[in-house]
């Protein structure tokens, strides 16, 4: 973390007491139409769509275990976005326990059911 401090600093004197909580805050989550723009077939139509890349990065976020807390709230609150249901998060993350620990799996869920819980109407339905 204070390598990361030291570097946002040197670009910028104000980000030196930045935290990931804060880039959370400050932008919960994209667009739909961004994230497939960002993680998307924009650059490689015939590559993976946003919604399977996120959860791709949320199995690695989830064997990362604690040290990646905010990444995986803003990862469940994408993927989402890009159409993935609480099943196939609640299944990405269980498979990573495989790699991760059961430990990182009950870490990560917490995370994603605190994430979800934020989310809108249509986030509850399903």
């Amino acid at each position: 973390m204070k390598v990361g401090q030291d570097w946002a600093k040197t670009l910028n004197p104000a980000l030196e007491s930045f935290m990931p909580k804060g880039f959370e805050t400050m932008w919960p989550t994209m667009s739909a139409e961004m994230m497939e723009a960002m993680m998307g077939k924009t650059f490689n139509p015939e590559g993976l769509d946003a919604k399977s890349r996120l959860l791709l990065t949320l199995h690695g976020l989830t064997i990362m275990g604690a040290q990646a807390e905010s990444q995986v709230r803003l990862t469940v609150r994408h993927a989402r976005e890009a159409g993935a249901t609480k099943q196939e998060i609640a299944e990405t993350i269980a498979q990573a326990a495989m790699f991760g620990g059961v430990p990182a799996m009950t870490k990560a869920m917490e995370l994603a059911t605190e994430a979800m819980a934020e989310g809108t109407d249509k986030d509850r339905d399903e």
